[in-house]
């Protein structure tokens, strides 16, 4: 059997502020084929510690092409600086406040690829279901 591995990306992103602040924050980004419907966004503001989020890699595949989630982590495309490209917004949302990270799409699709690669997208719940006979028929 193929031993899955952890895909890593970083990025740098727009922290949107306001409409007449930003500045860039970077991005780290985690898939693991042992959680396969997710991704572990983290990011860095100064002077506070590391800040994770865990959301649906569907979610953010989704979010590149039009508005996808509810709730606590939205994404949605919009018009790149660079006409010829599109940025995606990501929305994290709690009750502490709200933080809208901007990027290119570009990047993003590029770990979304990585991660296909690791475990292809619809595949996530046969994997699980084999692992768990083959438990089963270790006896652990």
């Amino acid at each position: 059997m193929k031993m899955q591995s952890l895909v890593k990306g970083h990025l740098v992103m727009s922290l949107l502020v306001s409409d007449e602040l930003t500045f860039d924050t970077d991005v780290k980004l985690a898939y693991d084929p042992v959680d396969p419907l997710a991704i572990r966004l983290t990011f860095h503001l100064p002077g506070d510690p590391p800040v994770s989020w865990v959301f649906g890699r569907e979610l953010l595949l989704d979010g590149i092409t039009r508005p996808s989630g509810e709730g606590d982590v939205r994404v949605w495309p919009v018009a790149g600086l660079d006409e010829d490209f599109m940025d995606v917004c990501i929305e994290l949302r709690s009750t502490e406040g709200a933080a809208v990270l901007r990027s290119p799409a570009v990047p993003l699709i590029s770990f979304l690829g990585r991660t296909d690669r690791a475990l292809p997208m619809g595949q996530e719940h046969t994997t699980a279901d084999l692992d768990r006979e083959l438990e089963a028929i270790l006896g652990r």
